[in-house]
């Protein structure tokens, strides 16, 4: 497990393309056979990948979280963006196809992933926040998920945002997650952009293709800087920085978020005209 330290706005300003790598992205989660996390000091939150071929993979505490098991004081949300391959929570089997998600609540004290093929693995994508009650652990498959379908071919930014954990589909304590698709001939996600402060996100980008990038725009609205962005890559997005994105070519995107409130459209919007 990877730790990321907080960033402070003013901080922010003086740091170098590779500070700014070193600070809010990771580029090595995904890896076939093993378990990748990373862990951010911002709302304490994790991200990673657990991607089982062979045999099945047990997600860890690690020192990072002074607990027997990971989920004994957090929330976990898990993202299939691979293959088919099941979760087994305490006993109990999930059978994710892609793009469905499992929530798992607080307490749980065994996870295991496992692919159905192992040439053809689940990609697991985890995000997790801490949290103060237990839910139930729920599977949300992609078609019983919230479908926002938003933009236009003028603004080229037309996408779907698919809304997996949030109240009213799948209760949680802090964490909120989805996925954006842009539609072929679309660049744009999140613009005019805006800022969440009353909580963080983290954001993996993938269905990108080898020769294809996503510059990530973050930052406070009046000094932008960007990081380049390619396939399975984890970027940390802090309460005081917009979150945008421009891609060569359409693209995908995972969106966690955690922190005081829970409202999806809870956010501070900044003009296009102002940005700079």
């Amino acid at each position: 497990m990877e730790t990321r330290y907080a960033v402070g706005r003013e901080e922010y300003r003086r740091m170098t393309t590779e500070e700014l790598r070193a600070a809010f992205l990771d580029t090595k989660l995904h890896e076939r056979g093993a378990i990748n996390l990373m862990y951010c000091e911002v709302e304490r939150g994790i991200a990673g990948f657990a991607v089982p071929t062979a045999a099945p993979l047990a997600l860890p505490a690690g020192k990072e979280l002074a607990s027997d098991c990971f989920c004994e004081r957090r929330e976990l949300g898990v993202l299939n963006i691979g293959g088919e391959g099941t979760v087994t929570v305490d006993g109990v089997a999930y059978a994710l196809r892609p793009l469905d998600v499992l929530y798992v609540g607080k307490g749980a004290k065994e996870v295991l992933f496992a692919s159905a093929d192992a040439e053809k693995p689940a990609e697991f994508y985890l995000a997790s926040y801490p949290a103060h009650k237990a839910y139930p652990t729920k599977l949300v498959r992609f078609e019983d998920a919230n479908h926002r379908h938003l933009g236009t071919a003028e603004e080229c930014n037309v996408r779907t945002i698919h809304q997996y954990i949030l109240p009213g589909k799948c209760e949680s304590c802090q964490l909120v997650m989805g996925v954006t698709r842009l539609e072929p001939g679309s660049n744009w996600n999140t613009m005019p952009a805006h800022t969440h402060e009353r909580r963080t996100e983290m954001y993996m980008y993938f269905d990108i293709a080898p020769d294809a990038a996503v510059f990530h725009f973050m930052g406070a609205g009046d000094e932008t800087r960007h990081i380049a962005m390619h396939n399975h890559d984890v970027v940390v997005s802090p309460m005081w920085s917009i979150h945008a994105g421009v891609g060569t070519r359409a693209y995908t995107f995972c969106w966690a978020m955690g922190g005081e409130n829970q409202v999806f459209d809870d956010m501070d919007g900044i003009k296009i005209e102002d940005l700079k």
